[in-house]
C-alpha cells in the first residue's frame, strides 16, 4: 500500500468522510451527508483542540478511510494519558484490503508517540465484524460501555 497516505483531515474531506460514515446500516440512521452544517461546526471544534487527530487515508487523490484519535490526559493509572479510537471508517471499495490495520496500527504508534498509556475504543455491540477485526489487532474486551442520550 505504498501509494497510501495518512494524512491530517482538511474540511475539503468532509463530504467523503460523513459519506464513509452514513455508508452502513448504523450510519445510514444517525448521520445526514446532504447537511454538511453540523460536521463543519464539529470539524472546526476539532481543529482547534490539540488533544484531536481527525485522520484520512488517501490513494490516488481519494479519501479512502478515516479515524479519530483523541488523547485524554488522567488521574488514574498513576496520571496516565490514554488515548481513544474513533470513528473508523474504510471506504466499502477498499474493506478487506488491510487498509483498517493500517489505520488502526498508524493510531497505536501515534499515541506511542504521544507516550499514552494505553489505547482503547468502544465498538457497537452489533459491530461482530468489527470485534473480531480489534481483537485480531491485539484489542481486548475488556469493559462494559454504557452511554445515555443528551
Amino acid at each position: 500500500m505504498s501509494d497510501l497516505q495518512i494524512r491530517p483531515a482538511a474540511r475539503t474531506d468532509l463530504p467523503a468522510i460523513v459519506a464513509m460514515l452514513a455508508d452502513d446500516p448504523l450510519g445510514a440512521l444517525r448521520e445526514s451527508p446532504d447537511d454538511l452544517a453540523p460536521y463543519r461546526a464539529a470539524f472546526a471544534r476539532l481543529a482547534d483542540d490539540p488533544n484531536q487527530r481527525l485522520v484520512v487515508a488517501e490513494r490516488d487523490g481519494k479519501v479512502v478511510g478515516t479515524l479519530q484519535l483523541t488523547i485524554v490526559p488522567g488521574l488514574s493509572r498513576r496520571g496516565a494519558t490514554r488515548s481513544i479510537i474513533e470513528g473508523v471508517r474504510i471506504h466499502s471499495e477498499e474493506r478487506g484490503s488491510g487498509l483498517g490495520t493500517l489505520l488502526v496500527e498508524w493510531a497505536v504508534e501515534e499515541s506511542r508517540r504521544l507516550e499514552c498509556a494505553l489505547v482503547q475504543l468502544t465498538s457497537d455491540a452489533s459491530r461482530t465484524d468489527a470485534h473480531r477485526f480489534y481483537e485480531r489487532l491485539g484489542f481486548e474486551a475488556s469493559h462494559l460501555g454504557f452511554k445515555r442520550a443528551l
